[in-house]
């Protein structure tokens, strides 16, 4: 210990005391002194101090979730061009089943020093998680953006699409159409989103046919392909002549399971989708769905971040866009 304070002390022209100073954190040395000593130090090769070492101001941490589902490459792309755009280098985490957690993420982002870190339906749009991760998180003043989900009382920026209005989107196309017989294929139901579109197809329902007797027309699944065939499957024989579905996955495993089993789309089953990533207009038939606003909510976490990072935060909200309907192929009258 000795020689490396008498080399670094040598290296910046000062006291083996001073270095001591500034390797233990204790005040009295001056701002240019201590900056001399930690360049010495960094100079010889040594390791500084854990909380001395340099913050890589330009990182920035997107926990994203599966890229099967393509909507979340769609953000990932436009959040990660926003970022460079502003001088960050983005740092993209995808979760797989059984891989690294959302926690294991943070830590490993949390000890490369990211400036800040946007997350993309995460934990916070589960609903059975603890919301104690994003308050400590917040409690060590990291910037933190959460994207599709909400948590009541956790001091950050969050930015979703308008679950309750898509559904109103979707049944009013529907309605007008003809269709009375809807039913709704959504994941789990612990989701934050999957609860804000069932109170939206439950609404719609309501106001525009006057139904309220309509449980057997929720089915609960997974957000997947298969998830949404098994779905449609129940639906279809419960004499639905359309449904809505939460994902675009979903949507393609309901036309998939309806020409199965001697279905037309959309002759015989109308079919709606959620989010309309880049193929989907070119699906069989081209997919009618809910649209996104991935560019703006995309700018907006992006917007929000960087405020944070240079220390003007964001209201403490939850900032909600306004989705569109996409009307293609897979949706049409009722046959009578």
């Amino acid at each position: 210990m000795k020689a490396r304070l008498r080399d670094i002390a040598a290296r910046a022209g000062v006291s083996e005391a001073t270095v001591s100073r500034v390797l233990n954190g204790r005040p009295g040395v001056a701002a240019a002194t201590r900056q001399s000593v930690l360049t010495a130090l960094d100079v010889l090769g040594y390791d500084r101090p854990t909380r001395l070492r340099r913050k890589s101001a330009g990182l920035v941490g997107l926990i994203v979730p599966e890229l099967t589902n393509p909507i979340f490459p769609a953000f990932a792309q436009v959040i990660e061009n926003a970022l460079a755009q502003n001088g960050f280098t983005p740092v993209l985490c995808t979760q797989v089943a059984g891989g690294v957690h959302e926690d294991d993420y943070v830590q490993m982002l949390l000890e490369r020093g990211v400036s800040g870190i946007i997350v993309i339906s995460g934990m916070h749009a589960d609903t059975t998680t603890d919301p104690r991760r994003y308050v400590m998180l917040r409690d060590r003043g990291l910037p933190l953006v959460l994207v599709n989900g909400y948590i009541d009382g956790v001091d950050v920026p969050f930015i979703s699409n308008d679950d309750v209005a898509s559904m109103g989107l979707s049944l009013e196309h529907l309605v007008s159409l003809g269709h009375r017989e809807i039913g709704l294929a959504v994941g789990p139901e612990r989701f934050l989103p999957v609860i804000r579109k069932v109170a939206g197809f439950r609404h719609s329902m309501l106001e525009l046919l006057g139904r309220s007797d309509i449980d057997h027309l929720i089915e609960r699944s997974l957000f997947t392909v298969e998830g949404g065939a098994s779905a449609a499957g129940l639906l279809i024989e419960r004499g639905v002549t359309a449904v809505v579905c939460g994902s675009d996955l979903m949507a393609l495993g309901g036309i998939r399971e309806a020409r199965k089993r001697g279905f037309q789309v959309p002759r015989d089953l109308s079919v709606i989708g959620y989010d309309d990533s880049t193929l989907i207009p070119f699906t069989d038939p081209p997919l009618t769905t809910v649209r996104q606003s991935v560019e703006a909510m995309s700018a907006a976490a992006v917007g929000a971040l960087l405020d944070e990072i240079a220390g003007r935060p964001s209201p403490r909200a939850e900032y909600v866009f306004r989705p569109e309907l996409v009307v293609r192929g897979s949706t049409g009258a009722r046959r009578h």
